[in-house]
């Protein structure tokens, strides 16, 4: 056996119950417990095809995980929709007054369907004259972070583990959120700044997909980890390339192109599932 079939519920749903196991077990599987009703690793069985089918009615993603070098040494994580629930552009445009237009076109970016370079220049144009001290109101008022997160790098990091934060969006935010969450860089562009207001052009050059990937590279060279020691999660197509470089790609409630792209979708689960694809029970968390 080299891989492993690892059901997750949604949190506190306790999905993964009695009808669920028995359909399992009428079908020849059997289920080892990461967390009773939340999580277990599956042998692979014979009858696991239609197992899977009748799972895409239930609260509860199953993904196949190969089981060599499953514990991770690298995580590389997208900041926005991914380790924060907001996508800080949008939440600049708000405030700038022209939020459905910037939506509009994040949404697209996000989805492939523009270039990421000029739809980020595009934005940050938007922007323009957008007063700088509204970066820390929206740093206090609005960003959250997604589930999960705190649970995820405390527990990788006390298993050691490095973590990076690698983003499309700005440093302004990824600072904050990294040295919130435990992350030992962050990588991001930077927005220009002139006498205290946006001037709307970003630093060159825009940290965009190519530079996801190599950001992998490079604390791998440095860290002599392998690819294969590295778990990547994000959202965007602009992370499509980063979840097929890592040694293991976790698309997290990502749009259809990068679901169809990504070797691990997360649909119901939080960041923690990320611990249970490497194998962690849950009273091994670090909470």
């Amino acid at each position: 056996m080299d891989s492993v079939l690892v059901l997750i519920a949604a949190p506190g749903s306790g999905a993964i119950n009695t009808r669920v196991i028995e359909a399992l077990r009428g079908l020849g599987g059997v289920p080892h417990w990461l967390s009773i009703g939340e999580a277990a690793d599956v042998n692979p069985f014979e009858g696991m095809q239609g197992f899977l089918e009748y799972l895409t009615t239930q609260p509860i993603d199953a993904n196949l995980v190969p089981l060599a070098n499953r514990r991770k040494k690298l995580l590389i994580a997208d900041m926005d929709s991914t380790m924060i629930h907001q996508e800080c552009i949008d939440e600049l445009g708000v405030m700038a007054g022209v939020g459905d237009r910037i939506k509009d076109i994040t949404a697209r970016a996000m989805r492939g369907e523009l270039d990421f370079e000029g739809a980020l220049k595009e934005r940050v144009g938007l922007l323009k004259g957008l007063d700088e001290s509204v970066i820390a109101q929206l740093l206090r008022e609005r960003i959250t972070f997604m589930e999960g997160g705190k649970t995820l790098l405390a527990t990788m990091k006390a298993n050691g583990a490095y973590a990076a934060l690698v983003s499309g969006g700005f440093t302004a935010f990824t600072s904050h959120v990294a040295g919130a969450l435990g992350f030992d860089e962050n990588r991001a562009n930077s927005l220009l700044i002139e006498s205290g207001k946006l001037n709307g052009k970003v630093a060159m050059p825009i940290l965009g997909k190519e530079a996801k990937v190599e950001s992998l590279k490079r604390i791998c060279a440095a860290r002599a980890f392998s690819q294969d020691d590295v778990i990547a999660v994000g959202d965007g197509a602009n992370d499509i390339p980063m979840l097929l470089e890592a040694g293991m790609g976790v698309a997290l409630h990502a749009k259809p192109k990068v679901q169809e792209a990504a070797p691990i979708c997360i649909n119901h689960g939080d960041l923690t599932a990320l611990l249970y694809l490497q194998g962690y029970r849950k009273s091994e968390f670090v909470l």
